[in-house]
């Protein structure tokens, strides 16, 4: 069974399921007020391999993540724009599903939107009301936090521990707040701003009250496993889990958070930092599975730098596995090495060891080519193996790009200079061609390129 680490815990430990067969999953999806970004891509990406492999496992998935289509940073951009802020998170949803399936990513189960939920959110807000969890200042209605015992799970650090390392930062709605370390539930609006009605005034729910109410709804308490950044862990996933806990609702049983992409100073990628690379940007310069295979090669906590380097690396072991699969297209069927499959299974049951697993994919690889050089009997079950694993890391092989007829004609006029044995011409040729940005490869058979 599966093993992962836990953040409420700080442990590697079964991911217990709450109904046998089942896995329930939410995941916090975007903020839709600009493009996504290659962080952004690490968040989507690192949960899609977790799902794809728990399906190839046997169970049934079902994934719920949201869309936040309400937030101050819509509102923002809206009155900077001068734009209705619908008109904004309309297009930046579309932009990111382009995104997401440019990247392969398998759509969740359900994607709620936080507009359709803002009534369910006022129930919970009265709920926490009622019991005094929460109350009413002038500008909106606060989650009191010393009413929930274990506060700080997520963060490791106790309530006064929390307070006493915040130094002399300024802490939004000071003045109302019963503790300084209180969070809003419902912010009052202000004029021209996007309302919604409340016993409590015109407003809009606080970003941390969507997520449990949309989590609880479609998956109801105690849900299997809860996914997101190292940065959602503090403040916002604790503060879901404090509203769950003070309504006594049972929340995630397993808190799942992956490292951050990070630039070349060791920064987090983030728009607010401005070191932000477009993800459609980069899936149109390079091969879009090679951001999955650099993900793949490092583990989902450690933090990664995602660099030309990087991304060549990658691109240049998928030329090396679609060249197998072209290889082996008339390799009998067969099944896979039941080893090789025990030893993948193994390495992600081992909190998602895609390292490993993907240091066995390239070793079967390499194993199934020897054989078929020797023709051997194991070759079909190998080649098998390898193409089942590559299949539940969601890596689509074998594909055959398009090349423009004139850097076709620059392959031949290198393959033609080879054979001349005018070297110094094949050399610039090849230079030219990969300055471009295509890999090229020349064998017996004479030189491919692709990108």
């Amino acid at each position: 069974m599966l093993h992962l680490y836990d953040t409420a815990t700080r442990e590697v430990r079964e991911l217990e399921l709450r109904e046998p067969g089942k896995v329930g999953i939410y995941l916090c999806g975007p903020t839709v007020y600009g493009p996504p970004h290659i962080g952004h891509g690490r968040a989507t990406l690192a949960y899609d391999i977790l799902r794809r492999y728990l399906e190839w496992t046997g169970l049934d998935v079902r994934l719920v993540s949201n869309i936040t289509d309400i937030d101050d940073h819509i509102i923002n951009r809206a009155n900077r724009e001068n734009r209705p802020w619908l008109e904004i998170t309309t297009k930046c949803e579309e932009i990111w599903w382009q995104a997401m399936d440019a990247v392969n990513f398998k759509r969740p189960t359900d994607t709620p939107h936080a507009t359709d939920y803002v009534d369910e959110m006022v129930e919970l807000i009265a709920e926490l009301i009622a019991n005094g969890s929460a109350y009413v200042t002038d500008d909106g209605v606060y989650l009191s936090v010393e009413s929930v015992p274990d506060y700080g799970l997520l963060a490791h650090q106790s309530l006064d521990d929390m307070m006493a390392g915040g130094g002399e930062r300024e802490v939004f709605g000071a003045g109302q707040k019963r503790h300084p370390a209180d969070f809003v539930l419902w912010k009052l609006s202000k004029p021209d701003e996007p309302a919604w009605q409340s016993p409590w005034g015109e407003g809009r729910p606080g970003w941390h009250s969507e997520c449990v109410v949309m989590s609880l709804d479609l998956l109801g308490e105690g849900f299997d496993l809860h996914c997101g950044g190292q940065d959602l862990r503090f403040p916002h996933h604790e503060n879901e889990r404090a509203q769950a806990v003070a309504l006594g609702k049972r929340f995630a049983n397993h808190w799942m958070h992956h490292g951050f992409i990070v630039d070349a100073e060791g920064e987090k990628m983030s728009k607010s930092l401005g070191n932000v690379n477009n993800l459609l940007d980069f899936v149109e310069v390079y091969d879009p599975r090679a951001y999955r295979m650099v993900l793949l090669q490092s583990h989902y906590r450690s933090p990664i730098t995602v660099n030309a380097d990087t991304i060549d690396a990658a691109t240049n072991a998928l030329a090396g596995l679609d060249s197998f699969v072209a290889r082996t297209a008339a390799v009998p069927a067969a099944g896979a090495d039941p080893a090789i499959l025990a030893s993948f299974r193994a390495a992600m049951d081992d909190d998602l060891d895609t390292p490993k697993a993907t240091a066995l994919l390239f070793d079967t690889v390499r194993q199934a080519n020897a054989a078929l050089d020797a023709d051997d009997a194991s070759a079909p079950c190998l080649v098998a193996a390898a193409k089942e694993i590559a299949a539940t890391f969601g890596l689509e092989l074998g594909r055959v790009s398009e090349v423009p007829a004139d850097v076709a004609a620059q392959a031949q006029a290198l393959d033609r200079a080879r054979a001349g044995k005018d070297y110094a011409t094949a050399d610039s040729i090849r230079a030219e061609l990969q300055a471009a940005g295509w890999t090229v490869e020349t064998t017996p058979a004479g030189t491919t390129v692709r990108r």
